[in-house]
Order: structure tokens, then C-alpha cells, then sequence
């Protein structure tokens, strides 16, 4: 439980209240904790997944894949 933080600058990304399970070996979330938290870019080769990565620093945190959330519409970090 707690917040998990980004590895280079410790901004605010996600709660563990938004985390769920998901058949990936990543932690998975529903939503970030602040508006900001993240920055998003399409992933040219990706249509369903945009390139995410640190709202204040710009560190790479993966993707956003969307409509892959635990209910129906719903993204997942």
C-alpha cells in the first residue's frame, strides 16, 4: 500500500488504491494520481498504447494501453 513514486525525480505517479491485477509481470493501474503525473505521446506502431513517461522529469515509464482496464473502456498504466 502506499504511492508509488517516479525512480529518477520521486514525483507522484500512481496509488496502490488504483492498482489491480492483470495478467502482466508490471504493476498495473487505472489512473495516476495527479492530472499532470504523466505525459502521454502516440505510439506510432501501437495504435491501442501511448508512450508514457514522467509529468515533471520526463523519465520512461512504459505505456498506457487502452481499453485494457479492468472494466469495459478503461485504460491501464
Amino acid at each position: 500500500p502506499g504511492v508509488y513514486v517516479c525512480a529518477k525525480c520521486g514525483y507522484e505517479l500512481f496509488s496502490s488504491r488504483s492498482k489491480f491485477a492483470h495478467s502482466s509481470p508490471w504493476p498495473a493501474f487505472t489512473e495516476t494520481i495527479h492530472a499532470d503525473s504523466v505525459a502521454k505521446r502516440p505510439e506510432h506502431n501501437r495504435p491501442e498504447a501511448l508512450k508514457v513517461s514522467c509529468g515533471k522529469c520526463g523519465n520512461g515509464l512504459g505505456h498506457e494501453f487502452l481499453n485494457d482496464g479492468p472494466k469495459k473502456g478503461q485504460s491501464r498504466f
